[in-house]
């Protein structure tokens, strides 16, 4: 299941598992390269595994058994702090500081980066233009004086902030009212499409998934049970993905 080897990796999992604290297995042997620039949707129930993987390549976990590689080294072997740094995360339910602005929320790291306040400034302008607010209106607001999209853009936003070159995402508009899901889904996509970051995004939806993704990982049980192209996806006769097709197509009848 590995990606091409022609082609740079930015993320490799090698035999990669996961055992909770009392021994019980959460992933089992995951095998797969994520390339520079593409798009990695992880698919599958909630309670697969598809967050725990997440957080095993920013390594909010360690792996119990095999490696996990970020730009080719082990997880292991990085500064916890300089590896997150060269990943921005976005989650669902965003996890802005309430009483920080939304200029200050996005302007987290490179502070903390110790970028020059005039370099953070168009910085944090920059980005809020990028995701369709305009700093004027929005910068000097409070994360409670948002809609829930606009603050899942300002989470976006600051994930992006210092430039990294990996994005994890975690259900970021499972949220949302589907009109505004899919606004942001055809924005996220067009963004991406700019920027070219690595991305591993999570969802349990496989409209989503087949909007965004370069290639699909489909997760089962803790497994990774296949990894297709949209269009091998639709066709596959795997049955976990077969089950997956045949209740979109009867959610797409309806």
């Amino acid at each position: 299941m590995c990606a091409s080897s022609q082609q740079p990796l930015a993320i490799e999992f090698h035999g990669v598992g996961f055992r909770a604290p009392d021994g019980r297995p959460i992933l089992g042997e995951w095998s797969v390269g994520v390339r520079d620039g593409e798009t990695l949707v992880l698919l599958g129930r909630s309670g697969s595994g598809k967050t725990t993987a997440l957080k095993l390549i920013n390594r909010l976990l360690e792996p119990s058994e095999g490696e996990v590689r970020v730009e080719g080294r082990s997880t292991l072997d990085w500064d916890p702090i300089a590896l997150r740094r060269r990943i921005g995360y976005v989650i669902q339910e965003v996890g802005l500081f309430p009483h920080f602005t939304i200029a200050r929320n996005v302007a987290l790291i490179p502070r903390l980066e110790g970028w020059p306040e005039e370099k953070i400034s168009a910085r944090v302008d920059e980005l809020l233009r990028m995701v369709g607010l305009d700093p004027g209106r929005f910068a000097e607001r409070l994360p409670r004086e948002l809609s829930g999209g606009q603050r899942q853009r300002v989470g976006v936003a600051r994930a992006l902030a210092a430039d990294p070159p990996i994005l994890l995402m975690d259900e970021p508009f499972g949220a949302l009212d589907p009109l505004t899901r899919v606004e942001l889904q055809r924005e996220f996509r067009a963004l991406e499409a700019r920027l070219a970051k690595t991305v591993v995004f999570v969802t349990h939806d496989l409209t989503e998934a087949l909007r965004l993704a370069t290639r699909i990982g489909l997760v089962e049980g803790g497994r990774l049970a296949g990894v297709y192209r949209p269009e091998e996806f639709l066709s596959s006769q795997d049955p976990v993905a077969s089950a997956y097709v045949a209740a979109f197509r009867g959610e797409e009848d309806r």
